[in-house]
């Protein structure tokens, strides 16, 4: 059990982005065996509506820059004063390098500035970088810090697959924390339960089980006909769902009583945007009155992975300022991440759509490119 206290922080403000274009659940009846009534039920239960995807020529670190510059403009930052960079996700543009030493230099930080990322945790990850960005910051090492929390996780299954491609959405999200003369204190809860770790897992596309061409085009369905493929996630619906509802209230009686709160005594609960059956079954089990949570950032942009709970409070909070805030996130791990953090005056900047510009690599200009950097050896 991780239980931290933190003083002399302050988040001084919040946003995201996500891309443009969006798909609308009503026009994916075709995947619902084009039964009207089996999708209404699918919307009822899960909260199912839009999500925003990307195309094949953004990625996760276009979508968290652009919600980088955003805060930096909104807040008047200047770069050089940023000294730590941390980059939260599971959808990372390449194994190595670092995303955040790729969006130190497209940030244009300075070099004295540190940089790296916190990956495989998911949904959990964006209060476990929280807490380290307060760990950093409360010592000493750091003044202030970029937080950035993104995923692309409609690139994590196939669309034909009902039992996960459905439920997910993309955002890049963008904090800013920095040392305070305010006592300012915030509190921690952060756990994993590691013998559950195969149940939400992409098993393929690390170094254990490389993707060669002996399962590059290999398709697996299940019995209810979903499309897998061995790099996608691959989640146990019904282990996952007794492990948040497990762990979600009582992670919330865990954090409360450490910061010796009430539940009456919390403005918003802002809950990882798993689902709404979820959500709306950790609040009832917490005791939480409606007006205190909110379904709707599923039902507008779906699962955006460790950008979720973010992607929460930028759409639920932007314009209803409030001043102690709980996060409740359960990932990959399996993992969770609570915290209770005074927001009273943090700027929240909201949602905005993010457009590719035109002179992004599609996926075969990226190719060429590679092969001839690869062709040129080492003395280029």
């Amino acid at each position: 059990m991780s239980k931290s206290k933190f003083g002399h922080v302050k988040i001084t403000g919040v946003t995201a982005v996500v891309p443009e274009h969006f798909i609308d659940i009503d026009d994916e009846v075709e995947f619902f065996n084009d039964d009207r009534h089996l999708l209404e039920r699918n919307k009822k239960i899960l909260g199912l509506g839009r999500r925003h995807v990307i195309d094949d020529r953004t990625t996760n670190t276009d979508l968290c820059e652009a919600a980088a510059n955003d805060l930096i403009a909104a807040l008047n930052i200047d770069k050089d004063t940023i000294d730590t960079l941390i980059v939260v996700s599971s959808s990372h543009d390449y194994h190595y390098p670092a995303s955040a030493c790729v969006l130190q230099g497209r940030l244009d930080l300075s070099e004295d500035c540190s940089c790296f990322d916190i990956s495989g945790l998911a949904c959990s990850a964006y209060v476990h970088g929280l807490w380290m960005a307060h760990s950093l910051i409360s010592s000493g090492a750091a003044k202030k810090c970029l937080l950035l929390a993104g995923d692309i996780t409609s690139t994590h299954s196939d669309r034909r697959n009902r039992n996960s491609n459905m439920l997910f959405g993309d955002a890049g999200t963008a904090t800013l924390l920095e040392y305070t003369d305010d006592e300012n204190q915030a509190f921690f809860y952060t756990g994993t339960r590691g013998k559950g770790w195969d149940k939400l897992i992409a098993p393929a596309g690390g170094y254990d089980l490389p993707i060669r061409s002996d399962i590059a085009d290999l398709e697996i369905l299940d019995k209810s006909g979903n499309v897998w493929r061995l790099y996608d996630d691959i989640m146990k619906g019904m282990d996952v769902f007794k492990f948040t509802t497990d762990v979600g209230p009582k992670g919330i009686a865990e954090v409360l009583a450490f910061a010796g709160k009430t539940k009456d005594e919390v403005d918003y609960f802002a809950f990882h945007q798993a689902n709404k059956q979820i959500v709306r079954t950790l609040a009832m089990y917490s005791g939480l009155p409606k007006e205190k949570f909110s379904t709707e950032t599923f039902s507008s942009f779906g699962n955006c992975g460790a950008a979720a709970v973010t992607m929460d409070i930028c759409y639920s909070l932007k314009d209803r300022q409030k001043k102690a805030i709980c996060l409740a996130t359960f990932g990959v791990g399996l993992s969770w991440g609570f915290a209770l953090l005074d927001m009273e005056d943090t700027y929240i900047g909201g949602v905005r759509s993010y457009q590719t510009p035109d002179d992004k690599m599609t996926r075969e200009e990226k190719i060429k490119y590679w092969i001839s950097y690869f062709k040129d050896g080492n003395d280029a």
